[in-house]
């Protein structure tokens, strides 16, 4: 009799020790193994951060500081696609574009403020916004004189709207100026766009010095 009370008092001490909160356990956080979510939350630039080191920092560099070769097709296509990005935003949105980032030409930077205040005027009160921009198949040539040469790009593109989107094709004069990829003429032959209307239809884009020349 006593050895089976014996059995049940050590019964319901076991039983209040297993039911006694840890507190150790309850107050240690749990790690996960994977950090990947970690590093991503806490190295995440916002847009509006990451926006203005952009504008700030970025250069488009040559490959070579004294001339222009194919080595610089794929640094001249980003330059390219970037312009165009801020440049349909800055139509479309309101957003602000840093001109100086990618034109040095004074006459060009004017003409593409009228241009783009243009086009806000008749697209910006839409409240259509463009989300993006997507570059079809692109064409690159590379053409030698006396200047160190200049490259000639043609970018179709697509521009995805809020609803809906469309397309255009613009084409590219890239110069290289003291080490820098810069544009030094660009047009946009969609009939309704700002270029045909002001520069004329079909207009051959080879003249990479028209700006200099320009009233």
């Amino acid at each position: 009799m006593k050895f089976i009370f014996l059995l049940v008092v050590l019964f319901t001490l076991s039983s209040c020790i297993k039911d006694t909160p840890n507190e150790y356990a309850k107050n240690t956080p749990v790690v996960s193994g994977d950090k990947t979510s970690d590093r991503f939350i806490n190295t995440e630039i916002s847009p509006s951060t990451e926006r203005t080191a952009l504008q700030n920092d970025l250069e488009y560099l040559a490959e070579n500081e004294g001339e222009l070769s194919e080595l610089d097709f794929e640094t001249a296509y980003e330059l390219c696609e970037r312009v165009l990005t801020d440049y349909y935003k800055a139509v479309w949105n309101g957003s602000d574009i840093e001109l100086d980032t990618f034109i040095e030409n004074d006459n060009l930077k004017q003409y593409t403020r009228k241009k783009i205040q243009s086009q806000y005027d008749v697209k910006g009160n839409l409240n259509d916004k463009v989300q993006n921009i997507e570059i079809g198949a692109w064409e690159v040539k590379y053409t030698d004189d006396v200047d160190g040469g200049f490259l000639y790009l043609k970018l179709p593109v697509e521009i995805k709207k809020a609803i809906g989107s469309y397309g255009e094709v613009t084409e590219f004069l890239i110069r290289n100026v003291s080490g820098k990829l810069v544009i030094v003429d660009w047009y946009t032959g969609a009939k309704d766009s700002y270029d045909f209307m002001v520069r004329g239809e079909n207009l051959t884009i080879d003249n990479p010095d028209i700006w200099n020349e320009s009233d």
